[in-house]
This record gives C-alpha cells, sequence and structure tokens, in this order.
C-alpha cells in the first residue's frame, strides 16, 4: 500500500466534475468565486459520516454568511446520496467519486488505520479552498464529532 500524496496550503485543488446526489453535475470550475469547504467522508448513512453531515448542515448557515459553500464528497452512488440526503435533510450537494479517483488526487483515498488494522480507504478530510482554486486549508484525518465547530473556529466563524 502506498502513501498518497497530501494537499498543502497554497496548492492548486484538483479539478473534478462529478455527478451529485440530485442528479445533476457540479464541478469545482461551477464554485469559481467563492470559498468552498470539500469535506470528504468514507460512507453515507454511517453513524460518523451521519453526525458529520448534520453538524454542517446545522452550521450551513453561519457558513454560507461567511461565504463559505459545503460539498460532502464520498465513493457511495448517487443514489445511496440522495436517500443520505432525503433521510438527514441534507441541504448542500453531495457529490459522488464511485472510482475513487478525485478522492485519491486530495489525497483523501489511501492508507489508514480502522480498529488497529491497516486498510485502504477513504481518509476523513476537509479541504478549504479559496475563490480561486486554491487550497487555504487541508485537514487529514479528522474526527467526525466535533470537526466542523473546530473548522468554523479555525476559519474564525463564530
Amino acid at each position: 500500500m502506498t502513501e498518497t500524496a497530501r494537499l498543502s496550503a497554497g496548492d492548486t485543488a484538483p479539478e473534478w466534475s462529478l455527478p451529485t446526489d440530485n442528479g445533476d453535475r457540479l464541478t469545482l470550475k461551477d464554485l469559481r468565486g467563492r470559498k468552498v469547504v470539500l469535506y470528504a467522508y468514507p460512507a453515507a448513512m454511517t453513524p460518523g459520516c451521519t453526525t458529520q453531515a448534520c453538524d454542517f448542515r446545522d452550521s450551513l448557515a453561519s457558513l454560507q454568511a461567511a461565504g463559505y459553500e459545503v460539498v460532502g464528497i464520498s465513493p457511495d452512488a448517487p443514489a445511496k446520496l440522495a436517500k443520505f440526503r432525503e433521510r438527514d435533510a441534507i441541504t448542500f450537494p453531495l457529490v459522488s467519486d464511485e472510482d475513487k479517483s478525485v478522492l485519491t488526487a486530495y489525497g483523501a483515498f489511501g492508507e489508514k488505520k480502522n480498529y488497529g488494522k491497516t486498510v485502504q480507504g477513504v481518509i476523513r478530510s476537509t479541504f478549504v479552498i479559496d475563490e480561486n482554486g486554491a487550497i487555504e486549508h487541508a485537514f487529514y484525518n479528522v474526527k467526525a464529532t466535533g470537526h466542523v465547530a473546530k473548522l468554523r473556529r479555525d476559519l474564525g466563524i463564530d
């Protein structure tokens, strides 16, 4: 297993065009001119990922007021993402990266520890991308619980 290259502040965010939970496509270019919080999570409708998505949902108004758009990315199929959105009233786009190419480009797929075993999988991560498509912050191995509150503090939103 190989270590995936990680992004750092100042790097250009890898471009992407992915299917969404509602059947549309969303591209990073569509979001130019706005700051983007792109967060990578392992699997829709699991306890940790639900907690994290609901935290983003509950913080969305203040994040948007501060100029940030939120997008969730996982390897789940669009149909599963649609169920997740409906079940938990997710109010921001969820994009599907079934081949994990975008997650890999962001350093959010690779070797990780899961219950003491080394496995290949999605590394729970959050990327803050500026209006011009550059990485402002790259947070890897974030916790599902409490991460949004920490992110808000790091961004000076509170």
